[in-house]
């Protein structure tokens, strides 16, 4: 790292966002908000610089990108996870069947299915 305050705050992005990395590549979801702060701040402080080269910040484009990619992913699997969750459920109370001629019904259950516990 340099006096120069450019290169600090770029220094200070690059290392928030391998901590992003790490937190998408282990699973510490609840990591993002925080950092996700962090990191508003800090384009915010290097967007009120003047001077600032677009080279300067063509690592940390890659890397933002990379990141991007990780978070993207991430959601499409949380949302396969909730729709599969959402079928799981539906299954459970519904019986889906077909009459003679070929045609859909469902029987829709009215209890919850609990376990009971008996002496």
């Amino acid at each position: 790292m340099t006096n120069d305050p450019h290169q600090k705050l770029i220094d200070e992005l690059d290392v928030l966002l391998e901590s992003e990395r790490e937190a998408l590549m282990t699973g510490q979801l609840d990591k993002l908000t925080d950092l996700l702060e962090r990191k508003e701040a800090l384009i915010d402080r290097l967007n009120g610089l003047e001077g600032l080269e677009a080279a300067d910040l063509q690592p940390l484009r890659g890397k933002a990108q990379r990141n991007q990619a990780l978070l993207d992913g991430a959601l499409r699997g949380i949302r396969t996870v909730a729709n599969r969750f959402s079928t799981l459920r539906k299954i459970r109370r519904t019986l889906e069947t077909y009459d003679s001629q070929g045609r859909k019904s469902a029987l829709v259950s009215q209890h919850d299915n609990k376990l009971e516990k008996r002496a």
